[in-house]
């Protein structure tokens, strides 16, 4: 089943979703007023990943209730490394004011020595950054500007078992061009539109305590075409609609189940394998590197690998059309937490 939501608010006067579902643009209204569990369950955030088929720059800012972070990631596809830095607030519950949509508002946080800000302009985002303290004093800074067409994207609403006030509204917008500059270490590296996509991550809910998700993407060219596509589950019960979605030229194909066939052993030492039960996503995916984490304190954990590389294989779009992709530079990501 996949059932595809209209316009209104997403929370009822109880705190619950109103409906559950997918849409292709933001048709929910997200009050965080509105939201009647403890401020200790939600979580918010916005992350952006931009990648060419040499680097990739991660950004994310997160209100997750009792703990706040700043991170910034930097991926040398060339050279299969990746190096992470972050910044940790306590207790925020709120007071970091992530905006209530994906199209408005403005994002201007600083912890530590790591300033981050996204801020909406006419046509596109523009994304500032600085952390001197990157990769031990090296240092990574920059400026990067995503154009924004009007584009479909990936919305979807989602309630958990068992949980009637957990939920998951979430939104991921592929495929948009990048122009921009980073500055690590005093090298200068440049990302280009005809090269350089972005996807937007824009988080927000309230969440159960054990969680166990994996998700995919990748955007780029498919001749001279942007294509792109997200892929996942493990975001609450997604029974009313699943989150897989091709995009070509801006246009959203829906896709059904998605599954996900992880190697035996470590994440990024054989090839990640998907295939859906309608035969429209069929795909190798080989590892370049694995952006991992592991934080533990008491109970609270979070183990996140991020595996960076390669998809190749067919995509079906919505009218029968098969895609043969092949190089495609995105990741696919296991994450664990009990939070």
């Amino acid at each position: 089943m996949q059932h595809q939501m209209e316009a209104g608010d997403l929370l009822d006067a109880h705190g619950r979703l109103i409906e559950r579902g997918w849409a292709r643009s933001e048709v929910r209204r997200y009050d965080r007023s509105a939201i009647a569990a403890s401020g200790w369950r939600i979580k918010e955030w916005d992350y952006y990943c931009i990648a060419d088929d040499d680097h990739a720059l991660a950004l994310t800012v997160a209100d997750n209730g009792y703990l706040g972070f700043l991170g910034l990631s930097w991926m040398d596809l060339r050279a299969g490394t990746a190096e992470s830095h972050g910044a940790v607030r306590a207790f925020p519950f709120g007071r970091m004011r992530l905006p209530p949509s994906a199209d408005a508002g403005d994002i201007v946080q600083q912890q530590g020595d790591i300033s981050i800000a996204f801020h909406h302009e006419p046509g596109g985002r523009r994304l500032t950054f600085s952390a001197p303290g990157f990769a031990d004093g090296k240092g990574l800074s920059g400026e990067v500007w995503l154009d924004q067409p009007a584009d479909d994207r990936m919305v979807i609403a989602t309630p958990f078992a068992d949980a009637p006030k957990a939920f998951y509204y979430n939104q991921k917008i592929n495929c948009m061009p990048a122009t921009g500059q980073v500055v690590l270490g005093g090298e200068q590296i440049a990302f280009s539109p005809d090269s350089a996509f972005a996807v937007l991550d824009w988080g927000r809910g309230v969440w159960t305590w054990d969680n166990t998700w994996y998700w995919g993407s990748a955007s780029g060219l498919h001749e001279g075409r942007r294509f792109g596509f997200n892929i996942g589950h493990g975001f609450g019960d997604t029974s009313a609609a699943s989150e897989n979605m091709l995009f070509l030229d801006g246009r959203a194909h829906k896709l059904g189940e998605v599954t996900f066939h992880l190697p035996d052993g470590p994440l990024d030492a054989a090839n990640w394998r998907f295939t859906s039960a309608d035969g429209r996503f069929e795909m190798e995916f080989a590892p370049v590197v694995d952006r991992s984490s592991r934080a533990a304190l008491g109970p609270i954990l979070s183990d996140q690998h991020q595996v960076f590389g390669r998809y190749a294989g067919r995509a079906v779009l919505d009218d029968g059309t098969a895609l043969d992709i092949s190089g495609l530079t995105g990741f696919a990501e296991r994450v664990h937490n009990r939070w």
